[in-house]
């Protein structure tokens, strides 16, 4: 079946699936390690703690 411009532009999007909300926790999850270790650097800096 072939579709022509006008049937092409009436197609609308899926609604949100679980791999996209997996995709979405795990971006957070990713965002907030990375939050925690540049913390954990920065506090090390200030505290001159390298070791």
């Amino acid at each position: 079946m072939r579709l022509n411009e006008q049937q092409l532009t009436e197609i609308q999007g899926g609604a949100i699936t679980a791999t996209l909300l997996n995709a979405l926790s795990r971006a957070a999850s990713t965002i907030l390690e990375i939050g925690r270790t540049v913390g954990s650097s920065i506090r090390r800096l200030i505290n001159k703690n390298y070791c």
